[in-house]
């Protein structure tokens, strides 16, 4: 497969790697972005793909709560001069309101919404604004309290990254300070156990690949069962507290764990909604004159 300049640039923004090792990385896996990644992470030339970094779309994110059930909904826009409309936000908040009646994002598309439906405002607002806008998510959240956070606000209960946090016990403050510090970390899982098997043991191999690698190359190699018995699961112990919600350092407290914060505030995680806008959606670059020019052009 021909690497070409555009996939290494993609690599290089995903991962921070040079020029030539996100070449070589490329040409060493036959092109496959997501192996480049992971060798250029075993050569210790890259941290984990920043794929976030690489999105970007447009719209709202909207959160709402109502007793101990929570509700978060992506909406999205072609441009971000929309998602500043005053008539999109309102959209925003009003499907985000119906939304928690509903469990599913199809039953919300057929949930009213004033004298029509939430899919019939939604396609009248596309004739009015003159923009394409697709209601691409929803995600409900319950528990004995429900905390909502909403990072970069665009208004009330709605913006670019939207959290929910579930407890179990009485919320005295600490919901919201949790669900700011969902917003910071965007953690993988609540714990290992809800982790996604395939995300550690990929990080596994990567871990143990990596491990051997350097070990081959030391002035004085450990012992494998050094390497598989300690090494590798210390490893994987750190990464685990980088990347579930209860393992992490508490950033209002970095003394604690977010699981002993919670302990000492007298409740317990039950699970988390973390909604940024435009995750896994893939758009082209425009340069800010070329987006100008198309939003007058009608």
């Amino acid at each position: 497969m021909a690497i070409t300049a555009s996939m290494v640039k993609e690599l290089r923004e995903a991962t921070g790697a040079g020029m030539m090792d996100a070449k070589k990385a490329l040409t060493e896996n036959g092109g496959d972005m997501e192996a480049a990644v992971d060798w250029l992470r075993t050569k210790g030339l890259a941290k984990a793909a920043k794929k976030a970094d690489r999105v970007a779309a447009e719209g709202l994110v909207g959160v709402t709560v109502s007793g101990g059930r929570g509700v978060a909904v992506e909406i999205n826009s072609e441009t971000d001069f929309v998602a500043k409309n005053a008539d999109f936000q309102k959209l925003v908040g009003g499907i985000t309101a119906a939304a928690l009646s509903v469990d599913d994002l199809e039953a919300l598309k057929g949930a009213e919404m004033g004298d029509k439906t939430v899919e019939e405002s939604l396609t009248g607002a596309i004739a009015t604004i003159g923009e394409n806008m697709t209601l691409r998510r929803m995600a409900v959240i319950e528990g004995d309290a429900v905390a909502a956070y909403v990072h970069n606000a665009a208004a009330d209960g709605m913006g670019k990254i939207g959290v929910l946090v579930a407890l179990k016990g009485t919320d005295n403050g600490i919901g919201k300070q949790l669900a700011m510090h969902i917003a910071a970390t965007a953690p993988l899982s609540l714990d290992e156990a809800s982790l996604d098997p395939a995300v550690l043991e990929r990080e596994r191999e990567v871990q143990t690949q990596k491990a051997l690698e350097e070990n081959a190359t030391a002035a004085k190699p450990k012992p494998d069962p050094v390497i598989h018995n300690n090494i590798i699961p210390g490893r994987m112990k750190k990464y685990l507290e980088e990347v579930t919600l209860t393992g992490q350092k508490f950033v209002i407290n970095p003394d604690l764990t977010v699981a002993q914060a919670a302990e000492e505030a007298g409740v317990q995680i039950t699970g988390f909604v973390r909604m940024a806008v435009g995750e896994g959606i893939e758009k082209k670059e425009e340069d800010f004159a070329a987006e100008v020019a198309k939003t007058l052009a009608g």
